[in-house]
């Protein structure tokens, strides 16, 4: 029955479902035979496991700790209603049975409470704040694959990718922005067998309506002066005021806004004409008139001229993603990274800019060398195509999922006529590529920001 509230039907014995799981589970991850008792819920999770590499050994990897763990925290919005979370659960879970958690949309953990020694057992486990448990790299789980899916979420014992998590049960509800529907993360319970019951599921989900309405009932989270810029991801930039109202910006309109965004001490009308127009020669009146539709659209928030300026500081989304970078939290910018900055835009300075944050980005990923970091590069329409990715996702892979990657990095050397390059882990024999001279690497190395071949990792218009 394909329900995900039935982990564990009425008058099951927990201790012969788990074995009927176990066995199931081997088979699956010996031949790929999808045998009952698995339900239908967690037989997708564990294809979509199986498609991503996801190893029955995997252990989980913390991504983010101490001060760029708390600045996070502080700065998401489920912090808003995580006192909610803690009167709902919290008394739920002091039983000592019991934990509550609470993970953002990539199924990083955010927050992990309960009694002490469950705490312990959990920390074990890698089951703690910053630890990233999304399905691509800790398989089938109630707030991963929650997540993933955007449904609630029943995960009973052997139910789990992750033979290291058999021991446990949990059950987690998404949690989406009343406002916009963008889903922010989850909310979860883990625990023992008790967890299997269907009640457990409703509970989670009610907690999970009731934090949604309560951030319908807050006031907006405090933003700058000038508002905030939504342009990554989107080739017209979403522009949203103090007071909350959006405006949707046309794609010429965009560039500006993004342009100002990313210089807040101004450009000159010269400068900003050779950001925005490829050819050289367009008049200062083109601009002139541009920027006049624009405050018409605007009013008083419109920029500024002489410089060109915003009208007050504006909040870049594309600017908290390169913060983040800069910090070496890798997973909270690949959080706020649902794709490249305003990618159709063919203005110059747009292009330059979109290009550095892809390849601070990717960097960064290659970088902290996580197989679910890299997994979900690879996995997004931009990343697809990416072949120095896929070779660092190969080279971290264990040897029996190697071979699709390094698989995908020949196929892809094939479509663009690329002679093949030497991969770790692959034994064809092929020779070493000629050794480059890179600078020393800081957070990421700068050799890894590029690829080889000088092309972008997701299609571009041409270099201006």
């Amino acid at each position: 029955m394909d329900d995900p509230s039935v982990a564990l039907p009425g008058g099951a014995d927990p201790a012969e479902r788990t074995r009927e799981l176990r066995r199931a589970h081997a088979a699956f991850t010996q031949d790929g035979r999808v045998e009952a008792p698995v339900r239908a819920v967690i037989a997708r999770s564990w294809r979509r496991c199986a498609r991503a590499r996801v190893s029955p050994e995997c252990t989980p990897r913390v991504e983010l700790a101490g001060a760029a763990l708390r600045s996070y925290r502080e700065q998401h919005p489920l912090a808003r209603v995580l006192p909610l979370f803690r009167d709902l659960v919290g008394a739920f879970a002091s039983d000592g049975a019991h934990l509550l958690a609470v993970c953002d949309a990539r199924g990083s953990l955010l927050w992990v409470e309960g009694e002490p020694a469950t705490l312990r057992r959990a920390e074990g486990l890698g089951f703690v704040p910053g630890a990233h448990w999304a399905e691509t790299a800790m398989g089938t789980n109630a707030p991963g694959t929650a997540v993933a899916v955007g449904e609630p979420v029943q995960v009973f014992g052997a139910e789990h990718f992750s033979r290291r998590v058999h021991p446990w049960t949990c059950a987690a509800a998404p949690v989406r922005d009343p406002r916009t529907g963008r889903l922010l993360g989850a909310v979860d319970v883990t625990g023992g067998d008790w967890l299997a019951h269907p009640h457990s599921l409703a509970f989670v989900r009610a907690v999970a309506c009731a934090a949604e309405a309560r951030l319908a009932l807050l006031a907006p989270a405090p933003l700058p002066p000038g508002g905030s810029l939504t342009a990554l991801g989107r080739d017209e930039a979403l522009l949203t005021g103090p007071g909350g109202r959006e405006v949707r910006l046309g794609r010429r309109h965009s560039e500006i806004m993004a342009l100002l965004a990313h210089h807040p001490e101004g450009l000159s009308g010269e400068e900003l004409a050779i950001a925005l127009y490829e050819d050289e020669s367009v008049s200062p009146v083109t601009l002139r008139a541009e920027m006049s539709r624009l405050r018409g659209l605007l009013g008083p928030r419109a920029p500024l001229s002489r410089p060109y300026r915003t009208a007050a500081p504006l909040e870049a989304d594309f600017t908290a993603v390169t913060r983040h970078l800069a910090s070496g939290a890798v997973s909270a910018a690949l959080a706020r990274y649902p794709g490249p900055l305003l990618p159709a835009s063919t203005a110059p300075g747009i292009v330059r800019l979109r290009r550095r944050i892809e390849e601070q980005a990717r960097a960064a990923v290659i970088a902290r060398a996580d197989p679910g970091l890299l997994t979900d590069w690879v996995s997004s329409p931009w990343g697809a195509e990416d072949t120095d990715v896929w070779r660092a996702l190969a080279a971290v892979l264990p040897a029996a999922g190697r071979t699709a990657a390094l698989a995908r990095v020949r196929a892809i050397d094939a479509e663009l006529g690329v002679p093949p390059q030497d991969v770790p882990g692959d034994r064809r024999g092929r020779a070493a590529p000629e050794k480059t001279t890179t600078a020393p690497t800081t957070t990421a190395p700068p050799s890894a920001a590029r690829s080889p071949r000088g092309r972008a990792t997701y299609r571009q218009p041409a270099r201006p």
